[in-house]
């Protein structure tokens, strides 16, 4: 039977996957908030899930090696966009309850422990808000700026402002129970993804009329990425999670 890969489809992960069906995988496409979830009821072995999910289900989940997407400063795909400075943010609801919990975490702790404010909750873009939180193509669409929303924070760039480290926002996870071939095979197509993959992305002639981004635009946003865990991507991590036991968020 063939490995079934859940295949997120936004820019960022695009290099992942170049290698896969090649090589006999099955890929199942997913929304980046269902990722997680996906690999925990056993309907793909392997996908990219958010950072958080990825802590919160460490008894199930494995990393696969060190693959991940991380922002080394700011990315342009997870922003927040507000009517007022953050520091006046105080209780002030934030549309964005459908985005990534791993830039809604981020969120919290920036607002909380980097500026002294109080997080307001998530809401749908359908409640009253104050402040909108995108991610992934749709943060990469709107990237240079929000109607009625003047102020524009980059998450990657505040917690690397704060902190001096990247910020890891995605882990390439399996099922603890995936037989080892199967898993050596995943790491494997990752490995030569990584390679064929973000060199093909260096390469691009058309422009993505979808997130309105050139080519340079695109060579641009992939060179602001990391696409596998290094030493700062580790202390980052752990940094990260520090935060969230002292804020009780896991």
């Amino acid at each position: 039977m063939a490995i079934k890969v859940g295949r997120i489809q936004e820019l960022n992960f695009e290099p992942f996957y170049v290698d896969m069906e090649r090589r006999g995988i099955k890929l199942h496409d997913l929304a980046p908030v269902d990722a997680a979830a996906a690999v925990d009821r056993g309907d793909v072995a392997a996908a990219p899930v958010s950072l958080l999910e990825s802590i919160q289900r460490e008894e199930s989940f494995q990393p696969v090696a060190g693959f991940c997407v991380a922002a080394l400063q700011g990315s342009d795909s997870n922003l927040l966009y507000s009517k007022s400075p953050i520091s006046d943010l105080s209780g002030v609801p934030i549309a964005g309850a459908g985005e990534d919990s791993t830039a809604r975490s981020l969120v919290n702790i920036l607002l909380t422990l980097k500026y002294q404010v109080r997080p307001g909750e998530f809401v749908t873009v359908q409640d009253p808000h104050e402040a909108v939180l995108i991610t992934g193509d749709q943060a990469l669409r709107r990237r240079r700026g929000m109607r009625g929303f003047p102020y524009r924070y980059d998450l990657g760039q505040e917690w690397h402002d704060w902190t001096g480290l990247p910020f890891v926002f995605t882990r390439w996870v399996t099922r603890q129970d995936l037989d080892r071939t199967d898993a050596a095979l995943i790491e494997d197509t990752l490995y030569v993804g990584l390679e064929d993959g973000v060199d093909a992305l260096y390469h691009v002639s058309e422009p993505r009329d979808r997130l309105l981004m050139l080519p340079k635009d695109i060579v641009r946003y992939v060179q602001g990425l990391r696409f596998f865990m290094g030493l700062s991507e580790h202390k980052s991590v752990e940094l990260y999670r520090g935060y969230l036991d002292q804020l009780g968020l896991v």
